[in-house]
C-alpha cells in the first residue's frame, strides 16, 4: 500500500507531530497486512503493535479499537478505489460511451489484484457480524459510487447525450454490467476469457447500455 497523503478522514484523534503521523500510519498499514495474512478474528492489538512498534494506547486513541481500526483501513482502501477508478465526468471534454467503458474497466482491474480481493473477501466476512459496519461501508463505498455515476448521467442527459430518466435506477443497472465477473473474482472461479474478450464484453455491455437510453 502507498503512504497516506492524509490520515484526517481516517482517525478519531488527529496527530499533531511527524512522529505521531508515522506512528498511526505504522500502525494502519501493519493491520492491514495482518488482517491480509492471517484473517480478521487472528490478530489481535498485541500482534499488530509487535508488528508495526508502538502501543496499544496509540491504537485506541487514534481509531478508538480494532473494529474502529478496521473501518480506518476500509476508509483508505475507499480512497485509493476512488482516486484510481472512479474518475469524474466532464461532459465539456469527456467521451460519454469512453467514459463508461473506462470506468468498467478500471473496476474490472480494480477488483481482480489478489490483495483487493482478498480485502473484499474479508469486508464481506466482517459485514456479516457488524451490521453497523456493513451499513457504513455500503454507504460510503457502492452507494456512493453509483450516485457518482447517477449524476454523471444526469450531466450526459443535460447535455442532449442520452435520455435517462431515473439516474440511480440507470446506474445500478449499468454495474450489473460487471456482476458475473465480479462474484467469479469474489468466488475464486477462473475465469476463461481473456483480458481481451473481457474489454470486448464490457463495450458490447455499454453499446446496449447506450442503446436503452436513446431519446425515442
Amino acid at each position: 500500500m502507498n503512504d497516506l497523503a492524509q490520515l484526517e478522514p481516517l482517525t478519531r484523534d488527529l496527530p499533531h507531530t511527524k512522529r505521531g503521523h508515522e506512528r498511526c500510519l505504522a500502525l494502519l498499514l501493519s493491520a492491514n497486512d495482518l488482517f491480509l495474512e492471517r484473517g480478521y478474528d487472528a490478530v489481535s492489538l498485541d500482534d499488530i503493535v509487535n508488528h508495526a512498534g508502538g502501543s496499544k494506547a496509540s491504537i485506541y486513541k487514534y481509531f478508538g479499537n480494532k473494529d474502529g481500526l478496521f473501518t480506518a483501513i476500509c476508509d483508505y482502501r475507499r480512497e485509493l478505489c476512488f482516486k484510481n477508478v472512479c474518475i469524474p465526468f466532464d461532459p465539456e471534454v469527456d467521451n460519454f460511451r469512453n467514459y463508461l467503458i473506462n470506468t468498467l474497466l478500471n473496476f474490472y482491474n480494480f477488483i481482480k489484484k489478489p490483495d483487493n480481493t482478498a480485502f473484499m473477501r474479508l469486508v464481506f466476512e466482517q459485514a456479516q457480524r457488524n451490521p453497523e459496519l456493513a451499513l457504513y461501508i455500503h454507504e460510503k463505498g457502492p452507494k456512493q459510487v453509483q450516485l457518482d455515476i447517477a449524476h454523471a448521467l444526469e450531466k450526459a442527459d443535460q447535455k442532449g447525450v442520452l435520455k435517462c430518466e431515473n439516474p440511480l435506477f440507470s446506474a445500478q443497472l449499468y454495474f450489473g454490467i460487471l456482476r458475473n465477473l465480479e462474484w467469479c473474482i469474489l468466488m475464486g472461479i477462473p475465469i476463461s476469457e481473456s483480458d481481451q474478450e473481457n474489454i470486448n464484453y464490457i463495450a458490447y455491455s455499454v453499446d446496449r447500455f447506450l442503446d436503452g437510453h436513446q431519446k425515442v
